[in-house]
């Protein structure tokens, strides 16, 4: 993890239905087949090293974020932009920069 930098990007709501993000009844079927592409995505990046870590909060005012590693920050803005919940318009998001100070150890 120590030799890639390390990005995070924090999903907001997009600009054309931001009810998405705190109304599970606004999704529709095409909305969920997005969904599965990107949550497939996640998967295969996590499988490969590169997904440190996905998620979003529960509660449905919290962020939603994914932390990865890319060699410069051009890549690591292609990734998010390629993410189907952004690049088919579900979702914003903003990317950081990120650095791990802590990370539990997994056997």
């Amino acid at each position: 993890m120590a030799d890639k930098l390390q990005w995070l990007y924090q999903f907001k709501p997009g600009e054309k239905r931001p009810d998405l993000a705190t109304n599970a009844t606004a999704w529709t079927e095409a909305d969920e087949d997005v969904f599965a592409a990107h949550y497939e995505r996640l998967r295969q990046g996590t499988q490969d090293g590169k997904v440190v870590l996905a998620g979003r909060s529960q509660d449905g005012i919290g962020p939603a974020i994914v932390i990865f590693e890319a060699d410069s920050e051009e890549d690591a803005r292609r990734f998010m932009e390629e993410d189907p919940f952004v690049s088919e318009g579900l979702f914003g998001a903003n990317l950081h920069p990120f650095r791990a100070a802590l990370v539990r150890k997994t056997e």
